[in-house]
């Protein structure tokens, strides 16, 4: 399937039953062809699950949810064992066999339990006592978070967020999509969501995104973008490699569902943010923000 019409069906279903959130549903789909996750953060009531459970819906594959709580146990994510009345072990599988996932509100829940998401966040499976399996293809985990100011909630560990390609706020909406959204609810018992895709289609997706090229240029500046977060005196922590390596997807990904073979450097300027603002630590901003010392980075490199 041409990956520019796949896009398209997904965002002119998502369009039905969603107001707005256009550069937020581009994105998730970015993160869906190459082959990553995503962690969607905003206060609550702004459609995080709404966007997430529509783009789901509009792909015929198995969807799977977790709730984020403060006692949410390893074995409610992915799962146990135990012994039937014949004597034999069997598994209880847990939500996190689908091929799309989503944690509702990641930051509400435990470290013990979030530490079980490394293994197949990172390598796509799931290890249950002596036995480990592979996750089926694709995998895709759409998490959302609440802001830290919100009661409740946790910093993830930087050794967890990093395994998310990008990290993308959902902000309100402004007057016209809330009165479109005010339409969409009053017609909410007629509204279905159908599924445009396959996961054939996606998985199909997915394995172009290597035709896409990455010119000397482009990849210089990536790296000179990473290698800036290192030295910036309002951080800490810069990013990790992997951050590159998620600019490079993510990149692709964009030049695919765009219709275009190769990527540009607007492509990763374009990205800095989702791919970076998960990964840094920051000093004391000076009420900058860390969008601002993200946007001062490459404003510097401009010149």
């Amino acid at each position: 399937m041409d990956p520019k019409e796949a896009y398209e069906l997904v965002s002119n279903e998502a369009k039905k039953h969603i107001s707005g959130k256009g550069d937020v549903i581009k994105l998730i789909f970015i993160a869906l062809v190459a082959n990553g996750h995503i962690l969607l953060e905003g206060v609550p009531g702004v459609a995080k699950t709404t966007i997430t459970k529509t783009i789901a819906g509009s792909i015929n594959a198995s969807f799977g949810r977790i709730q984020g709580m403060p006692d949410l146990d390893i074995r409610d994510v992915i799962g146990y064992t135990y012994m039937d009345e014949e004597h034999n072990v069997v598994l209880k599988k847990g939500p996190i066999f689908n091929n799309i996932l989503l944690i509702d509100e990641l930051n509400r829940t435990p470290p013990k339990t979030t530490t079980a998401l490394l293994e197949a966040l990172e390598e796509r499976q799931v290890s249950i006592g002596s036995s480990t399996m592979p996750l089926e293809k694709p995998f895709i985990t759409i998490a959302t978070q609440n802001p830290l100011n919100i009661e409740g909630t946790t910093s993830l560990p930087k050794v967890l967020s990093d395994r998310f390609l990008m990290r993308v706020e959902v902000t309100y909406p402004n007057m016209e999509e809330e009165q479109q959204m005010l339409r969409i609810k009053e017609k909410e018992d007629d509204a279905v969501i159908k599924p445009v895709l396959e996961k054939k289609d996606i998985l199909e997706i997915q394995s172009m995104i290597n035709t896409v090229s990455m010119p000397d240029n482009v990849l210089e500046y990536t790296t000179r973008i990473v290698n800036a977060t290192r030295t910036d005196i309002h951080l800490v922590m810069g990013a990790s490699p992997r951050a590159e390596i998620s600019f490079m997807r993510c990149a692709k990904a964009k030049a695919l569902i765009e219709g275009r073979k190769e990527i540009t450097i607007e492509d990763i300027k374009s990205l800095a943010r989702p791919v970076l603002s998960h990964r840094l630590v920051t000093r004391s901003t000076g009420g900058v923000g860390l969008g601002g010392i993200i946007d001062g980075i490459i404003a510097t490199l401009q010149k």
